[in-house]
């Protein structure tokens, strides 16, 4: 027989109250209980004493109550249904986050264990609801990541909002219109502890003041992991697998070398990129330099070229990109940062060092981490309108391509990957042009350490590529660096 509304009300009570205590044993008082509940204390001791018979708590008269294993895996399946319930009104019925605990409340107790795996399913499989609170497992498993609050994280450094635990509808509101929902990076500028306030510095760099005790309902994760000051294979230490929760943010993002990902660089943060690819009697270099423009939404970089045919050596052609993160990752759904570049034609036609046109290139990258997998997808094309053969012979070129993979992480600065590219590419010839699928299959390493507030990424790729006619395996490396470039 199922458990009545007022038993999962009880249950899931206390499972808060747990929760929220910092002794993992200790017990519930029953005075807490009562008030969390809305009731009088006679009212809620009858009640627990009901659930004791049942096995679903253990209580101490006059001192207080905790759930056994049975009563905690029911009130995690009352807490699945809720928080489900939370992220199906939000992304699927377009209710605001703000206005969904109050009715999931009311459908928590109602609703099927079929149709909460349906909504599972259509969700993707979520960890979090629209709050950050963890999503029990079917078998009522929790995880429990360690956060920070604004008031405890570090200084000056980017953290992530993982969740708010305040579900008042105007706290809420609040914190929506301050730019602190979860899934966006901030850094706390300065801390007042005489005035018990926290200054945050959010997207397009807007400072926002909030009260202490706002902050303290502000979970944070840090954006980087901790100092790393060892190599990525030196000590015991740096080959022990790390102990954290899986589904913690990367410590290394925005470093693929053949796959874009989705990810702007966050305000005040520039990064400088270095990549040498080797194959066969040729070799091609390149930097990129990325700047974000105020906040993270907006974003140029360039790409210069340095190439290497065997006979002649240059200057290839450029790129001037503008990238929009038009979309942030969140609970069942991926970042998206389209990507539109000028092609400046900087390289000699004569010497084999460019197509002598400018042009446009446009990919649309997107992202969305799986526990210690990452997986990334482009799509995009480059195109040429007046790309040269000699002085008299230009053609409009077309070149379409797609693009994935797939990053695992071994080590919290240590990452496996296995990237792809299928390139459609359209050359000029004599009299017209042609077509040659050129597909690319690169695994590779990467790793870095932290140094401050300084990133220093290095990694090595062997990338085979097939083409039409041959079939080539090279050498690719890759330098990052990141720094700030205004404290």
């Amino acid at each position: 027989m199922a458990p009545s509304q007022t038993v999962e009300n009880y249950l899931k009570a206390i499972y808060h109250a747990q929760v929220a205590q910092s002794d993992p044993k200790a017990l519930v008082p029953m005075g807490h209980l009562s008030s969390a509940l809305g009731v009088v204390p006679g009212t809620a001791t009858t009640m627990v004493k009901t659930l004791a018979e049942s096995g679903l708590v253990r209580y101490e008269p006059y001192t207080g109550v905790r759930l056994t294993a049975a009563g905690e895996k029911l009130a995690a399946r009352v807490l699945r249904r809720h928080r489900l319930v939370e992220l199906f009104l939000v992304q699927v019925m377009g209710m605001s986050w703000t206005e969904v605990h109050e009715e999931a409340e009311q459908l928590e107790h109602a609703v099927s264990d079929r149709v909460i795996e349906r909504m599972d399913e259509m969700l993707g499989r979520p960890e979090v609801d629209p709050h950050g609170d963890p999503i029990p497992g079917p078998e009522g498993k929790v995880v429990q990541p360690a956060y920070e609050t604004l008031l405890s994280c570090p200084l000056g450094t980017p953290v992530t909002i993982r969740r708010v635990l305040d579900q008042d509808p105007d706290f809420l509101r609040f914190i929506e219109e301050s730019d602190l929902k979860p899934g966006q990076t901030i850094r706390i500028e300065r801390r007042d502890p005489a005035a018990d306030r926290v200054s945050v510095r959010g997207p397009e760099d807007r400072v926002i003041t909030v009260g202490a005790r706002a902050a303290a309902k502000v979970l944070v994760q840090a954006a980087r992991a901790i100092l790393v000051a060892l190599a990525l294979a030196g000590t015991a230490a740096a080959q022990t697998p790390a102990t954290a929760s899986s589904d913690r943010p990367f410590e290394i993002t925005d470093n693929s070398f053949l796959v874009e990902e989705a990810f702007n660089q966050e305000a005040n943060i520039f990064q400088n990129i270095f990549g040498a690819l080797f194959i066969g009697d040729a070799w091609a270099a390149g930097v990129t330099q990325e700047w974000p423009l105020g906040g993270q939404t907006h974003q140029l970089s360039y790409t210069l070229q340095w190439l290497d045919g065997g006979t002649n050596v240059g200057f290839g052609d450029g790129l001037v990109n503008y990238r929009y993160q038009a979309m942030l990752e969140g609970p069942g759904r991926p970042a998206f940062s389209p990507r539109v570049s000028a092609v400046l034609p900087f390289g000699s036609v004569p010497r084999g060092l460019g197509d002598g046109s400018w042009g446009l290139q446009i990919n649309l990258p997107f992202s969305k981490q799986m526990g210690d997998w990452y997986w990334h997808w482009n799509a995009g094309l480059t195109w040429l309108p007046q790309a040269d053969l000699d002085d008299t012979h230009e053609e409009n070129l077309t070149s379409p391509f797609v693009a994935g993979s797939a990053i695992y992480r071994v080590r919290p600065m240590f990452n496996l990957m296995l990237e792809s590219v299928l390139l459609s590419q359209e050359l000029v010839g004599d009299p017209s042009t042609f077509r040659e699928t050129v597909f690319t299959l690169s695994p590779g390493v990467r790793g870095g350490w932290n140094l401050g507030d300084h990133q220093l990424i290095l990694g090595l790729a062997i990338p085979t590529t097939w083409g039409d006619d041959e079939t080539e395996t090279g050498a690719f490396l890759y330098a990052s660096y990141e720094l700030p470039f205004k404290r």
